[in-house]
């Protein structure tokens, strides 16, 4: 079960919450997992937004959107790329 511990106004804000992703990203590297396992666990955590949090901006209602009409190959597309926008906007 994932359970993700985080105060509610990093998900308000979409500069916080992208903080909040790099700081779990940069976590995860340091811990040994590899690319494969930080996606899946991108994954898991994308899922759990889509059926937990109702989004509280913008960007996170088109990702939820995005989601919510992905089949299951289209959404660990989606949770790489959030990989990767966290890896290049050198937050972490």
């Amino acid at each position: 079960m994932l359970v993700l511990l985080f105060k509610r106004t990093v998900i308000e804000n979409w500069k916080q919450w992208e903080d909040f992703l790099a700081d779990r990203l940069h976590h995860a590297q340091n811990a040994g997992m590899n690319k494969e396992a930080i996606g899946d666990l991108a994954f898991q955590i994308g899922g759990y937004f889509q059926n937990n949090v109702d989004p509280k901006n913008e960007q996170q209602r088109v990702l939820s959107d995005l989601w919510s009409v992905a089949d299951e190959n289209e959404r660990h597309a989606i949770a790489n790329m959030m990989v990767k926008l966290i890896q290049n906007n050198g937050n972490h």
